[in-house]
């Protein structure tokens, strides 16, 4: 297979060996039995024993609440059970205030309790004050650029934002996943496209390395594609999309599903694979506004292909493979790719973005319940494993750049054509909130979280303002609602909070069938040739002939593998050579040598070039293939 290696790049392991705060201390973090959901169980919590409380996940510690303002003296830990390996890193304990006191014994059908680790491997606005004119990383990048004549300041913001005490304070806090984002440029870059190029992924392998140290898992979150598939500026460029849009539509899917292979290879190794078994393929697609819902379906039964040919089928080949729901609501994907092995569904619930209103923070207490719970529940019992992958505890969308460097808010009525409702001063403020507030926003939280009953914070930390020295966007920060206490310091508080609220949320057994989970039936999908690549139809193209008018690029490329770390001192275990299926040598998708190709990120009203259509570029289109043949677990 020819391939183009990324370059290796060397740090010191940890100094001591790897152990978990929350799993048992006997080093087999992953030889521990699969969470529940996986395998098709009953997920449900059983008993308390000697400190540490079973559950799907292993033994979670009970560590002790501890009062941030006075002086750590005791870990919580059960010293009987702890040992050399088991013990919690004694200098990131002295630092870390801890969160997860031990509950009596529940029954609760909460899967995952967790947060999205901003900062850590995708830059959006965290140096913009710095450059005012920065509005995404594409213009971050280019006036950094302009200024130092390198994108060092960015990788030094990947070296502090997000280490290792973070994660330590994830898991002393009850949390068992991240949803880490990663950008495409992780990987690869096009000449003309600013930004730093695969640094980030070496700090996803430290990442990876402290989610097995600390017993937590990985979502795998692929934040940014080419083109941009919303707009947005977390896609890595604000303004148009050009990922299933436009001219150059195809050709920037292309690249995303060749890099959504690379990915998968490499997690799909059986040195990653239970570190991160969740990986979501596409952040907040937006269909409908740019791109019709039939062509987003048919990349992800694309994706779904290519993922299972890399990983395998059946429960342990491969990691989960988690879609959005693209702005078309839980319902419409109720019956889409019926069979497929190990397939969940994504929604990203906000009250931020929506209508604005000046109500106190006890009105929102039930709004979680009444708004989301059925949802999700109708949606786990139809669908299948369904996860928040966002959300957050504001009630408005007051914050310091909340969206976007320059573009105000809709509660000040300076973001668009909105209405003033209030100032944000005070909500911006937490050091003025009254106890009262605090309360009621912890009871929000918790409401949230049991009515999304599967679900990531956005996001652990927001950083300090260099004005203030405080965080000036508070209902976005996780690691700050705990320490000021509109968090609750135990997840486990908030089950049954919308039964206690008196809202019926509906019902879901915690049981999903075995298909759902790579079990029995796993694969077998009726549907998935109704989905041919590429779509029928994309933004501005309608209809097979128009698709198929458009450039795209020639499969001629080398493979591009990702690199797992390499250590100063030898290393004792495999970390992989980057790609799990040796019999997977179809060559990437890259542009045909001597042809011009509109800009890919701004090619909405371009010409397609006569040399790069599929019939020139000798693409063939790719009907819908069978699923692999299942893989015997190891």
């Amino acid at each position: 297979m020819a391939s183009t290696d990324l370059p290796h790049i060397t740090y010191d392991p940890v100094p001591e060996t790897p152990h978990s705060p929350r799993l048992p201390p006997d080093g087999s973090e992953f030889s521990a039995p699969t969470p529940r959901f996986m395998d098709g169980s009953v997920n449900s919590s059983t008993s308390t024993v000697n400190n540490f409380r079973q559950s799907e996940y292993g033994s979670v510690a009970g560590l002790k609440t501890i009062d941030s303002s006075s002086p750590v003296t005791e870990t919580g830990v059960n010293k009987e059970r702890e040992g050399d390996a088991g013990r919690v890193s004694r200098d990131l304990n002295e630092k870390n205030a801890t969160y997860a006191a031990p509950r009596a014994q529940t029954k609760r059908k909460l899967l995952i309790w967790s947060l999205v680790a901003l900062g850590l491997v995708v830059v959006t606005v965290a140096i913009a004050p710095f450059y005012p004119n920065a509005v995404d990383e594409w213009t971050l990048s280019q006036l950094i650029q302009q200024r130092d004549g390198n994108l060092n300041a960015i990788e030094e913001h990947y070296k502090t934002f997000i280490v290792e005490e973070d994660f330590a304070m994830i898991a002393a806090a009850g949390l068992n996943w991240v949803r880490l984002p990663l950008p495409f440029w992780a990987i690869e870059k096009y000449a003309d496209e600013p930004f730093l190029e695969r640094v980030s992924w070496t700090y996803f392998l430290k990442a990876i390395e402290w989610a097995r140290k600390y017993g937590i898992r990985i979502n795998l979150d692929f934040h940014a594609l080419p083109g941009s598939q919303n707009g947005w500026n977390h896609s890595g460029k604000l303004g148009q999309i050009n990922f299933l849009n436009g001219v150059m539509g195809v050709a920037n899917a292309q690249r995303a599903l060749d890099y959504i292979r690379i990915l998968a290879e490499f997690i799909s190794q059986p040195e990653y694979k239970d570190v991160v078994p969740f990986f979501g393929i596409v952040n907040e697609p937006r269909s409908g506004d740019a791109y019709p819902a039939s062509a987003i379906q048919a990349f992800y039964a694309e994706a779904y292909r290519i993922i299972r040919n890399a990983g395998g089928q059946g429960a342990g080949n491969g990691p989960f493979i988690s879609i959005h729901e693209a702005f078309q609501g839980l319902a419409n994907f109720a019956d889409f790719l019926t069979g497929a092995d190990r397939l969940a569904l994504d929604s990203h619930p906000y009250l931020a973005f929506g209508a604005m209103t000046a109500d106190p923070v006890e009105s929102f207490v039930t709004v979680p319940c009444t708004t989301w719970g059925n949802l999700f529940s109708n949606s786990l019992n139809t669908f299948g494993m369904t996860t928040a992958g966002e959300w957050s505890h504001a009630i408005n969308d007051c914050g310091l750049y909340l969206n976007a460097v320059g573009r105000g808010t809709r509660y000040e009525g300076t973001f668009e054509s909105t209405v003033a409702i209030g100032s944000c001063d005070t909500w911006n403020d937490y050091a003025s909130w009254t106890q009262a507030t605090k309360d009621a926003l912890k009871q929000f939280s918790m409401s949230s979280m049991d009515a999304l009953q599967n679900w990531f914070f956005w996001t652990w930390r927001i950083g300090e303002s260099s004005a203030t020295g405080k965080v000036m966007t508070p209902f976005w920060s996780y690691k700050l609602a705990l320490q000021e206490g509109w968090a609750p310091t135990d997840p486990r508080e908030a089950a049954g909070q919308c039964s206690r609220l008196g809202v019926d949320i509906g019902s879901f057994s915690g049981t999903l069938q075995s298909w759902q989970v790579g079990g029995a039936g796993a694969g077998t999908i009726p549907t998935l040739d109704t989905y041919p690549w590429p779509p029928i139809s994309i933004g501005g193209a309608e209809g097979a002939a128009a698709v198929a008018a458009l450039p795209v690029y020639t499969r001629t490329g080398d493979i591009v593998t990702l690199p797992g770390p390499t250590f100063s001192s030898a290393p004792t275990a495999s970390v992989g050579n980057g790609w799990a299926n040796a019999a997977d040598t179809t060559p990437m998708a890259v542009p045909i040598a001597g042809c011009t190709y509109p800009d890919p990120w701004d090619a909405l009203s371009a010409v397609a070039p006569a040399c790069a259509t599929a019939g020139t570029a000798g693409a063939v289109k790719r009907e819908a293939a069978p699923a692999p043949a299942p893989t015997a677990m190891p």
